[in-house]
């Protein structure tokens, strides 16, 4: 499965409240929606963005709700809600992305997704994971 090591270095000039573990952080592609976008037209667009991968839906997943506080800027408490899909490669090069993105992700990389579970950080986010291995496992043949 395709995943991302988010940019972990604030934007130039941007204070941060306080440095961060050197650890490496596995994560899921995602974004805001759009005005005039539709959750998965956001989810392919963000894979495409993210990873540098073209890929199709086959099902929703889930909704993960969450508040996390901003590390730079006002500090204000920010209320998410992300929708993922499970995702149908189609073509592209992992990594391939906009220079414009390296702002937001250091790297995107293919990783083995009976190991997603282990490697990703966000626990909603091996959840994500543990959805998409049943829908696979219930689904053979997709």
């Amino acid at each position: 499965m395709a995943a991302i090591e988010p940019q972990k270095e604030p934007p130039a000039g941007v204070k941060t409240a306080k440095k961060r573990s050197q650890k490496v952080l596995l994560a899921l592609p995602k974004g805001l929606v759009d005005p005039g976008e539709k959750p998965d037209q956001t989810a392919i667009r963000e894979v495409r963005e993210e990873t540098g991968l073209l890929a199709t839906p086959i099902t929703k997943l889930t909704d993960i709700k969450y508040v996390y506080v901003r590390s730079w800027g006002d500090q204000q408490r920010v209320f998410k809600i992300v929708s993922f899909y499970l995702l149908k490669y189609q073509s592209g090069n992992i990594d391939d992305i906009d220079s414009a993105m390296r702002i937001e992700v250091k790297r995107a990389l293919w990783i083995p997704l009976e190991d997603a579970g282990l490697k990703l950080a966000y626990r909603g986010e091996r959840d994500v994971i543990r959805r998409a291995q049943e829908y696979l496992q219930n689904h053979p043949e997709v």
